[in-house]
């Protein structure tokens, strides 16, 4: 049984469409679609018609390669539409045996509990401990036996105008929203591996004009954040500093940006405002400039993550991803800047039929997305539709279908033998009428006969 999956990263530089096909054993990515945005600022919504446009026209183009129709879209939103509370459930047992039902129930309750003020709507349920009885930490209660379930769980939650705003650009873009993502909890599900999972790892996505943070820890989020500031701010920096255009800027960062090489070299530059002129500048003056910004960024992260109080369960270390991660030289900045913490530079994983662009750390939210329309998030939560989701539902699901297109097969089979039956009773009742009927004839004949021959 296969599934149409559309994922859509809407950022602040980019909207990156991709359509992938879901079966029992793989996803395998059939179609993509890139545009620049438009209409959107630093994650937030700016202009509606135009963010509509670009989403849009990323995904026509993911369709056109794809070469199939989807209505139903899976959505990435920004950090700086989000903050997170923490809440608690507890249910009772009265069975002793705890399934599915027992854990919707138990994280129902903890949302029930939850301090979520009104203009706030909850995106992510995420659970982090449950105990049952008096025995914590429990990895899966799924199964388990007791009389009373517990729950601590993060709940993200979003700005009700705001996601308002990104829903209504999306819908106008002619696609239905299946469900609603957090960037850094798709970052995370496309670039974390399983030993980093188990240890706890900080991911940062750093993108064109925004920093998105998930701390993850016992295989869920514990803390997220968001900074306004992304590679973007480096090309402003040089346009400023070195009185150049943007789109100049531009093109010195992707040519020089370098964190390693200091060069005394010059180059011309054109003047913002004279179009007659140019400017002789160092490279060396570029190199500081971008040595600044990004030590400034990684400096702000790195508090962020001191003041989150999870810095001693991140034993993995810090994932950075995103295409600020292609600046040369930043993985050993970062080293220095998060106290010597493991530092790795993350490229999505690599799922069947993937094209070799979407390799790219600029991709990591898209194909988490396309995960989690998989199946592959957290072991349990409660989504953005309130629907709890379970790491084997997709497979049960399956099973169920299957379960189903056997039982039809069955009831058409006995249907069938069941008309195989009444025609052959028919053809045999018909039978044994005609076969009365030439036996009455018969007889009414010999009788006549023997009438005849008395007189």
């Amino acid at each position: 049984m296969s599934k149409t999956i559309l994922g859509i990263d809407i950022g602040s530089t980019k909207i990156c469409a991709i359509i992938a096909q879901k079966n029992s054993e793989s996803i395998k990515i059939v179609g993509s679609g890139l545009v620049k945005s438009k209409g959107i600022k630093k994650g937030i919504i700016t202009n509606i018609e135009l963010a509509s446009k670009t989403i849009k026209d990323a995904l026509e183009e993911a369709k056109k390669v794809a070469g199939t129709n989807i209505d139903q879209v899976i959505i990435s939103i920004s950090g700086t539409y989000t903050k997170s509370v923490e809440s608690y459930g507890v249910v009772n047992i009265p069975d002793k045996d705890i399934g599915i039902k027992e854990i919707n129930r138990v994280m129902m309750m903890a949302d029930h509990n939850a301090n979520i003020p009104n203009d706030y709507e909850r995106i992510h349920l995420l659970p982090y401990n449950f105990k049952v009885d008096n025995q914590e930490f429990i990895d899966d209660p799924l199964g388990m036996n007791g009389n009373r379930l517990e729950v601590h769980v993060h709940i993200i939650i979003a700005q009700k105008t705001s996601l308002n705003n990104l829903k209504k650009a999306v819908e106008l873009a002619g696609i239905k929203i299946d469900n609603i993502v957090l960037t850094s909890y798709a970052s995370s599900l496309a670039v974390l591996n399983e030993d980093e999972k188990e240890l706890g790892a900080g991911v940062i996505d750093i993108g064109g004009a925004t920093c998105n943070l998930a701390i993850n820890a016992n295989n869920s989020i514990r803390y997220n954040d968001f900074l306004g500031v992304g590679s973007n701010n480096i090309t402003n920096d040089l346009s400023m500093a070195l009185h150049t255009p943007l789109s100049a800027a531009e093109e010195v960062k992707l040519k020089y940006g370098s964190l390693k090489k200091i060069s005394s070299e010059l180059i011309e530059l054109p003047l913002i405002g004279d179009d007659n002129h140019t400017n002789e500048v160092s490279l060396e003056i570029v190199s500081n400039v971008i040595y600044a910004r990004v030590e400034e960024t990684l400096m702000i992260l790195a508090k962020s993550i001191d003041e989150s109080g999870f810095k001693d369960q991140i034993g993995a270390g810090i994932i950075l991803t995103g295409g600020f991660t292609k600046l040369e030289g930043l993985r050993e900045l970062a080293v220095a800047i998060f106290d010597n913490m493991p530092v790795r530079i993350a490229k999505p994983k690599n799922l069947s039929g993937m094209f070799e662009a979407l390799k790219d750390p600029i991709y990591s939210t898209a194909v988490g997305l396309v995960l989690y329309g998989g199946g592959c998030f957290t072991p349990y939560e409660i989504d953005s539709n309130k629907k709890l989701r379970y790491k084997n539902e997709i497979m049960e699901v399956s099973q169920n279908i299957q379960n189903i297109i056997e039982e039809t097969q069955e009831v058409k089979l006995e249907t069938k033998l069941k008309k195989d039956d009444i025609t052959n009773i028919k053809k045999i009742k018909i039978k044994n009428e005609n076969k009365f009927k030439n036996k009455f004839k018969n007889e009414i004949s010999k009788f006549w006969n023997t009438v005849t021959q008395l007189f």
